[in-house]
């Protein structure tokens, strides 16, 4: 069976995806650097899959260390998920974006070239779309000057991936756009576990569930939406990570370029979110509201239907077992990985 690798494979969506390729009959091989992760995310892993998953500590722009990777195992593919990715810090830090996305997806095409190992998933994001004409947003939908430089990374790296497949026309570039992922394993073992704050809506619901945060804050009241907050197509991690297993399946060997957006086409807002998670855990959720967040669009949700077409994948999990399943966790991991 293909031995992928898989880059970020200890962070939120690379951890359940590593799982998800496990059952599809790949061989998996982690490397991370644990910039936004921990450690103990590794035995949960195999916990969770039986495995003893192999792993190597590493940073996507060392070529050093992704030369010793790829000298150690066949790789037959990448997905790379090794990213910081937060849009208001993004604001912040442009150059540590720059360096550590594009730097780092330059170093590991590089690296794949050498190693002749020409399958690459890259997880792109909605970001590319910047501020939405219309929605819902097709994979035709322009892409344009991201409103933030995590989002432009998104834009630039894309763009990289093009270039390269035309230069060396075997290369199988997939680029998988995501929207927003919530929720977490149905074992409640593994789950997304922010260093500090956290940036995205349903961390910071689950903190505030469990006492680690006093309240909410929802960013801007004032948008052009019905209840005034941010909309988004919010989808679960799981049905995410099974659409990279759907991509490799449909992708890996085939040369050109592929685009798909994960989504599950139904766009919720934030007051939606927040109704949903009190729904789950039987009260109501406290909240304020703060001043808008620079880099944040006001409305984007997917029309997945070229990816249900494609690949045969379509998002399944609902809204409910989205703010379910994020509880769950955080419900049996108060301080996330950090016992």
């Amino acid at each position: 069976m293909s031995t992928i690798l898989v880059t970020g494979g200890a962070g939120y969506i690379g951890s359940h995806t590593v799982i998800e390729l496990v059952k599809a009959g790949y061989d998996a091989v982690i490397f991370d650097n644990f910039s936004n992760s921990k450690p103990a995310v590794l035995e949960r892993i195999n916990r969770i899959t039986g495995k003893q998953i192999p792993f190597m500590a590493g940073d996507i722009r060392s070529r050093e260390q992704l030369e010793a990777v790829f000298s150690a195992y066949k790789i037959d593919g990448v997905i790379n998920f090794a990213g910081l990715k937060a849009v208001g810090e993004s604001v912040k830090k442009p150059l540590e974006y720059y360096d550590n996305n594009v730097n780092g997806a330059r170093t590991l095409l590089s690296v794949m070239r050498e190693f002749n190992c020409l399958n690459f998933i890259f997880s792109s994001s909605a970001t590319v779309y910047g501020e939405p004409d219309s929605v819902p947003l097709t994979e035709l939908s322009p892409v344009k000057r991201a409103n933030c430089p995590y989002g432009q990374t998104k834009v630039d790296i894309e763009y990289m991936c093009e270039e390269l497949q035309k230069a060396v026309p075997e290369f199988s570039m997939v680029l998988l756009r995501y929207f927003n992922p919530v929720g977490a394993h149905e074992s409640g073992l593994i789950g997304e576990d922010p260093r500090g704050i956290p940036n995205n809506l349903m961390p910071y619901l689950t903190q505030v569930a469990v006492g680690r945060l006093p309240y909410l804050n929802i960013f801007g009241n004032d948008y052009p939406t019905p209840d005034g907050t941010c909309v988004r197509d919010y989808i679960h991690v799981v049905d995410l990570a099974k659409g990279h297993v759907a991509a490799l399946n449909k992708c890996l060997n085939k040369s050109g370029t592929f685009i798909y957006n994960l989504g599950t086409g139904v766009g919720y807002s934030v007051l939606d979110m927040v109704k949903a998670f009190s729904k789950a855990i039987g009260r109501e959720l406290p909240y304020k509201f703060a001043p808008r967040r620079a880099g944040d669009v006001v409305q984007c949700y997917a029309d997945p239907a070229k990816a249900q077409k494609e690949l045969g994948w379509k998002a399944e999990k609902t809204l409910d077992e989205m703010a379910a399943d994020s509880y769950n966790w955080q419900k049996n991991n108060p301080n996330g990985y950090d016992a």
